[in-house]
């Protein structure tokens, strides 16, 4: 395995534990500043407005786990396209989501970023970050 595919790797690793943690400020950070965010039909851009949307549906009650398949990497360069099968648990151990992260990352002077990420729930098609 390549350096950038661990680099990958430890990113997809850290959204999970900061999310799942509640550890915001850490967590908002693995994103580029201009990132696109596509979910439940939002098209969220920038920082400011990812964790904007994504802060209050993970508070405290509302966390569990997010489990990740083995990711797809394909790097070019300073970007790189990964796919990533998920299931989000709740506490009580029922699984409330389950679908497939489609990332565009880019590398950064310090780490890997993400550039954009879709979250395509099971059964339904990606929107597309373009569309």
């Amino acid at each position: 395995m390549s350096d950038d595919e661990s680099a990958i790797r430890r990113l997809l690793a850290d959204y999970c534990h900061l999310l799942d943690d509640g550890r915001f400020d850490e967590w908002i950070v693995l994103f580029d500043e201009d990132v696109v965010f596509i979910v439940m039909g939002n098209r969220l851009r920038g920082r400011d407005e990812v964790r904007s949307f994504i802060e209050p549906t993970q508070q405290e009650d509302d966390r569990g786990r997010h489990i990740l398949s083995e990711p797809v990497i394909e790097v070019d360069g300073d970007t790189a396209l990964v796919a990533t099968d998920y299931v989000f648990v709740s506490r009580a151990n029922t699984i409330l989501s389950t679908g497939r992260y489609l990332d565009v990352m880019r590398r950064a002077p310090d780490r890997w970023r993400f550039a954009s990420r879709e979250i395509v729930f099971s059964g339904e098609p990606p929107l597309g970050v373009d569309g």
